[in-house]
């Protein structure tokens, strides 16, 4: 979805594995890990200039779909974005979630009409103006099966709705799921454990 858009009219060049392209036939920077569309630093191995043997292997450990966990710490370490670059996929997916949740938390029990309509604009927008075409497109997908409408009653409900949101994505990314209850929401979003290491 959305990885094999290209001009029609230009000339296509071949892009690494992991990297998505947006309308205008680029790399899509927040549709896209860091790890993917930052140039690799090639390694030499034997003293001579512009030996490849690290970039390939790295270029081959990516194509088999592997992740900064899985490699080396050398090769963790050239995948470190830097703090004033833009953000890729995975810091805007961690930030818009964190935005999300913290939101829901905050909301009110009993939210007046115009704080509900507020909350539906707010998430019916983030298809149409999400930076990473790809993953709004997948937002306002769920949203479509699982509308937001009769889950905006309330602080408890709209917590709930957005955590299995969060767990459909996670799902589909292998990723662990969060427990969805109010007790477990309102630790990791508002309150803090109960352990206190939060005060």
């Amino acid at each position: 979805m959305g990885t094999d858009a290209s001009p029609s009219n230009e000339q296509h060049t071949p892009v690494r594995p992991g990297v998505v392209l947006g309308p205008d036939g680029k790399p899509c920077k927040p549709c896209t890990a860091f790890r993917h569309w930052k140039p690799l630093k090639e390694k030499k191995t034997d003293g001579k200039s512009g030996s490849t043997t690290g970039t390939a292997a790295m270029m081959a450990a990516l194509a088999g779909g592997a992740t900064t966990t899985q490699e080396t710490p050398n090769q963790e370490q050239e995948y470190r974005r830097p703090a004033d670059c833009p953000p890729d996929v995975e810091e805007l997916g961690r930030a818009t979630w964190t935005f999300l949740h913290t939101t829901a938390a905050y909301y009110p029990e009993k939210p007046t009409p115009i704080q509900r309509a507020n909350m539906l604009a707010l998430l019916k927008s983030i298809p149409m103006l999400y930076a990473c075409k790809p993953c709004g497109n997948d937002f306002g997908d769920d949203m479509s099966k699982n509308p937001a409408e009769k889950w905006v009653g309330s602080r408890e409900r709209l917590s709930w709705w957005l955590c299995e949101r969060h767990n459909e994505v996670n799902r589909k990314l292998g990723k662990k799921e969060w427990g969805c209850g109010i007790k477990e929401m309102d630790a990791r979003w508002k309150d803090g454990p109960e352990d206190g290491r939060c005060e």
